[in-house]
């Protein structure tokens, strides 16, 4: 039995930094960056991906869609 690798990828334009993902990550791979988006919101950003196991806790939560979640099982 492999473990899984997870990664995320944020699409940073549509992302309004509600921060309900970064509550939901149980791994803190997310953080909210310290810039804004073109529309003027500040943005979440991976920060730690190595930790990601790719529960997808944080793509479930988004109300806008952002967050799109890879999972790849890793064989030891």
């Amino acid at each position: 039995m492999g473990k899984v690798k997870g990664a995320i990828v944020v699409n940073t334009g549509r992302c309004k930094g509600c921060g309900l993902c970064v509550a939901a990550c149980p791994k803190d791979v997310i953080a909210m960056a310290k810039k804004v988006n073109v529309s003027g919101y500040p943005y979440i950003e991976v920060i730690n991906e190595e930790s990601c196991i790719g529960c997808a806790s944080c793509g479930i939560v988004c109300p806008d869609g952002c967050i799109t979640v890879y999972r790849q099982r890793k064989e030891e």
